[in-house]
């Protein structure tokens, strides 16, 4: 049985991964939009930023728009602004950005300079900077100062996108949910594994925070990208500072090995990641960019998003056990669908990103796969060093393999634009490691059983020490 749903969850997970193949055949292309983006970031952190941009804005809105094509096309806006000390804006830009990557400075009319209609155009473009939009516009190019650059304006107000708001509300509400359904399966006890299991449990957490985000660091320095991809170089960071998720969890299940102790540092490293994953972002992302991570913010969406629905969960667990009990394998079925339209609207909304061959190229999928399979290698191995069973190595490879991506897609999008990530490759990053870790948790499965074996008695030895949830019956043990 189990051998069944291990192998449909490996055929299912082909599916993205062959969309994935064919994006690798469309020809890339790579813009010049970036360069001036982060050439108005710089100017920005100058003291002179806020007179250029006012220049800026002030040339937008006094040119003759008579000879101005018109354009429609996909792509997002982009925010820009120049803050005193006291973080006041003193200046801003808004920009245009087409999923090709040519960027235009969007020209703003003051309200004394429009109609009612077209001042409606430009209502809160400050809450559509992280969207993605359809976008109507007459472009013009302009000279200022012997720099060339290309302006817009509104035609219509910008609609956002179906699927990229299908995305959004999957990534949040999802993660959401499946963290309330991680905690109905949870008790007090569970975290009670540090103290009764504290080697195994050590051993896991120091792999996940410690030894697996040195070598994803190591790897990309390898690699090239501080300097080629930077924030590519974030996004392998990023999605290596996360904790383990219910996957792990589902993946410790078919392998066979021990449930109790996924769960346990899945819960563990959850809640370690409250503080671990901003500080340890900003602190090997602070080589790469002049900009700081806002390790306020990331702390309040994993409060908010995480530990919130997981001690909510806990809580319906001891004050009502028998509807948790029940309500479990719902939540497991949202989980799963949650999965599957996260990843296919994730790939229908981004596939110009998945497209671009330069930057997410062959290599790139090539180290994304190494990383996991380096990951869940050293997460089965080195705890043999510890004399840790195989039935623990098994759960303690795949927690130190497979990641919370949801959780590290939803921290990108939140960042793309405070950090200047111009291609959102963070989110880019973090959905292709979420894709490719079903991949290699599929395979790691009957390669467990081979090179993993399990003692005899060993899982009911186990069980009675942790007292935790039970293999199913058709389990009769294995010998290799």
């Amino acid at each position: 049985m189990a051998n069944t749903r291990s192998w449909r969850i490996f055929r299912w997970s082909l599916v993205p991964f062959l969309i994935m193949i064919i994006c690798l055949l469309v020809p890339g292309t790579v813009s010049a939009g970036e360069e001036l983006f982060d050439e108005l970031v710089e100017i920005s952190q100058k003291e002179e930023g806020a007179s250029v941009f006012n220049r800026l804005e002030s040339h937008g809105r006094e040119l003759d728009w008579k000879e101005s094509r018109e354009e429609e096309f996909q792509g997002h806006l982009r925010y820009v602004a120049v803050e005193d000390e006291e973080d006041a804006v003193l200046a801003d830009l808004f920009l245009v950005r087409r999923v090709d990557g040519e960027l235009y400075i969007l020209s703003v009319p003051s309200p004394d300079e429009v109609d009612e209609e077209t001042a409606s155009f430009y209502e809160d473009i400050e809450e559509k900077t992280g969207d993605k939009l359809y976008l109507h516009v007459e472009a013009e190019e302009a000279e200022v100062e012997g720099e060339k650059y290309t302006f817009a304006r509104f035609l219509s107000a910008p609609e956002r996108v179906l699927l990229d708001q299908v995305f959004e509300v999957c990534c949040t509400l999802m993660l959401f949910l499946i963290m309330i359904g991680m905690g109905l399966t949870l008790t007090v006890k569970d975290f009670s594994l540090v103290f009764i299991k504290p080697k195994a449990i050590m051993v896991g957490a120091s792999m996940q925070w410690i030894l697996i985000p040195l070598v994803a660091v190591a790897i990309g320095y390898i690699m090239g990208y501080p300097q080629s991809y930077p924030y590519i170089f974030m996004g392998i960071i990023l999605i290596m500072v996360t904790p383990g998720g219910t996957t792990s969890n589902l993946m410790t299940f078919f392998a066979r090995g021990d449930l109790a102790l996924s769960v346990s540092l899945t819960a563990f490293s959850t809640v370690m990641s409250l503080f671990l994953t901003p500080f340890l972002l900003a602190f090997y992302s602070a080589y790469v960019t002049d900009v700081p991570i806002p390790t306020d913010l990331i702390m309040q969406v994993i409060f908010g998003l995480v530990i919130v629905p997981l001690a909510l969960g806990m809580l319906v667990k001891r004050k009502w056990p028998e509807a948790a009990q029940k309500a479990v394998p719902y939540f497991s079925i949202v989980g799963i669908i949650a999965l599957f339209l996260i990843i296919a609207t994730g790939i229908l909304t981004n596939l110009e990103k998945l497209a671009d061959t330069e930057r997410y190229g062959l290599w790139e999928y090539v180290m994304l796969f190494g990383l996991i399979m380096i990951g869940m290698f050293l997460g089965a191995v080195v705890p043999k060093l510890f004399r840790v069973s195989n039935y623990q190595a098994r759960a303690l490879s795949m927690e130190v393999g497979l990641r919370n991506s949801i959780l590290a897609m939803t921290i990108a999008v939140l960042l793309q634009d405070i950090v200047g990530d111009f291609y959102s490759s963070m989110f880019a990053v973090s959905a292709l490691y979420g894709i490719a870790m079903y991949l290699v948790g599929g395979v790691a499965i009957p390669v467990f059983r081979r090179f993993l074996p399990l003692e005899e008695g060993e899982v009911e030895e186990d069980e009675a020490l942790e007292g935790s949830v039970p293999l199913p019956q058709s389990y009769s043990g294995e010998t290799g």
